[in-house]
């Protein structure tokens, strides 16, 4: 099944959880990314992420220890929250005595951008990094001048019913001749992106790129909500209103949801600004087939959902020989 196309300009591939790109902080410092982005509203945690530290495991035995404290892929250690930056170098030191290891854990004095984790990963082979916790998965190699289709297959899992299998970037019709694993992307908004690495640092989760907003809402009081506030029936079921002004916008969704904290009244309420990520939301929620495509920073990127929901789902890369032949997320079990 055909879930669309994407191109790889700069041949680096991440495959991430599409609900969390709001989080992707380009060649920019993770520091400048507002916790928001990440849906914290709890001060506390957002300080936390706030003050993180990135710290390199160094020393004659770097790589060993690293591997053997399996914490993160690499010699790096990214997002370390705030309040565990003072004792991570001496509980490690600990950890490098006890195991035998010639190693440190050295705070750096500036966050790694999630683009230089991309370049530092693919160049090590690593298959990945934490993004403020969450792991995508890298691959370098894609061909960059031509379009690469994104497949998926469905299998009957029974009690669970027809669901998707797999999702595979192909690359070639070569036969498989062997598979290494890249690790595992972690989602935790049911679906899931294939974006070019460059292109991701033009992304705009929730900022809108025209300066309009939807505002839908639905749920057991929706009718009488639309009449008190003259709103229209929308695509999908839902009611409120279509290509705001970002103000108007605002203004519209606080009177509902102020109506709605007045009168004990029950409804879903949804600010829409027209983000990329609502773009191609909006597309993937109209197709059968859960997927859509959309142009960011001259490439052009696709969603899907996972039709398992949440989860860590295995991600390999199928090789011909030596030849990369594609790129294949395991979605069936993994969840």
């Amino acid at each position: 099944m055909r879930l669309g196309q994407i191109t790889c300009p700069s041949g680096h591939l991440v495959v991430a959880d599409g609900g969390y790109l709001g989080a992707w902080s380009g060649e920019r410092s993770p520091a400048e990314i507002d916790p928001v982005l990440l849906e914290i509203d709890d001060p506390r945690l957002a300080k936390e992420i706030s003050g993180a530290v990135d710290f390199a495991i160094t020393g004659p035995d770097a790589e060993a220890a690293a591997a053997a404290y399996d914490r993160q892929a690499g010699v790096s250690l990214y997002d370390i929250p705030m309040s565990h930056v003072q004792d991570l170098p001496a509980q490690f030191a600990e950890f490098c005595q006890d195991q035998g290891f010639d190693a440190r854990a050295e705070p750096q004095p500036e966050r790694v951008p999630h683009r230089e984790r991309v370049r530092r990963s693919i160049s090590r082979g690593d298959g990945g990094f934490f993004v403020f916790g969450v792991p995508v998965v890298t691959v370098g190699g894609l061909p960059t001048d031509r379009l690469l289709p994104v497949e998926a297959t469905k299998h009957d899992y029974g009690e669970h019913g027809v669901r998707l299998k797999d999702i595979t970037v192909r690359i070639s019709e070569e036969p498989v001749t062997r598979s290494e694993f890249l690790g595992r992307v972690g989602v935790d908004w049911a679906r899931l992106s294939f974006a070019d690495a460059d292109a991701l640092g033009s992304w705009r989760h929730l900022r809108p790129v025209d300066g309009k907003a939807d505002v839908a809402f639905w749920g057991r009081d929706e009718q009488e909500a639309a009449e008190g506030h003259g709103a229209s029936a929308l695509p999908g079921g839902v009611h409120g209103w279509e290509n705001l002004g970002l103000a108007e916008a605002i203004e519209r969704y606080e009177t509902v949801e102020a109506w709605l904290a007045a009168n004990d009244k029950l409804v879903k309420l949804d600010f829409r600004p027209h983000s990329h990520h609502w773009r191609v939301m909006r597309d993937v929620r109209a197709a059968e087939t859960g997927s859509g495509e959309i142009e960011v920073g001259g490439a052009r990127i696709v969603f899907a959902m996972t039709d398992w929901g949440d989860g860590f789902y295995p991600t390999y890369a199928d090789y011909a020989g030596d030849q990369l032949v594609a790129v294949r997320t395991v979605l069936g079990g993994h969840v």
